[in-house]
């Protein structure tokens, strides 16, 4: 249900960018806002809390947001307060976020690799990445994780390239695993 809302919210917001030209702009701005929720638990606790009334809340948003950010923005957040969504905020810019970098053919890769890679190494997964799909450009998110021993987890969506040793030698246990259960079983 909550998919749902975020969904709703962030495709009609989408569509009011789109029409007015201001991807761009807005997406900036939904970009700043998600760090700010991200980051000010106070907020969240402020704006969820039960006993501040929605008039209060909404006098919160305008006076922390407005003139700083796309007034259709600010809108949008006092119409998710409106309706006892905050919970659902950081949600619906997300999406919004993902709608328009996909709009704008901009990728978002996550990369775990065994050790720190070089600049060489980076720049050559960002070409590698740009030759292999629609995207124009690529954000991409570096991560170290020694568990892997050597290779690298690529993942852009739902697609994930996993080239890790780690990966590797869980797949030649599990397939040595039933090697022995077929020669266990002939013996019987």
């Amino acid at each position: 249900m909550a998919k749902l809302v975020s969904k709703t919210y962030a495709d009609a917001l989408f569509e009011l960018a789109v029409e007015k030209g201001c991807e761009d702009a807005w997406l900036e701005d939904a970009k700043a806002l998600l760090e700010i929720l991200h980051e000010n638990e106070e907020l969240a606790k402020l704006m969820n809390h039960p006993q501040i009334v929605k008039e209060e809340k909404l006098q919160i948003i305008e006076n922390i947001f407005k003139g700083k950010t796309a007034d259709e923005i600010v809108g949008l957040m006092c119409q998710l307060i409106e309706k006892d969504h905050f919970k659902d905020m950081e949600s619906v810019f997300a999406c919004f976020v993902d709608s328009v970098k996909e709009y704008k053919n901009i990728g978002t890769a996550y990369v775990i690799s065994a050790m720190e890679l070089s600049m060489q190494q980076k720049d050559e997964i960002v070409k590698k990445l740009l030759e292999t799909t629609h995207y124009v450009e690529i954000e991409m998110n570096y991560e170290v994780d020694a568990s892997l021993i050597g290779g690298m987890v690529i993942r852009i969506k739902d697609r994930v390239v996993d080239s890790s040793i780690k990966t590797r030698l869980q797949k030649l246990t599990s397939e040595l695993s039933k090697i022995q259960l077929k020669v266990g079983e002939t013996a019987s």
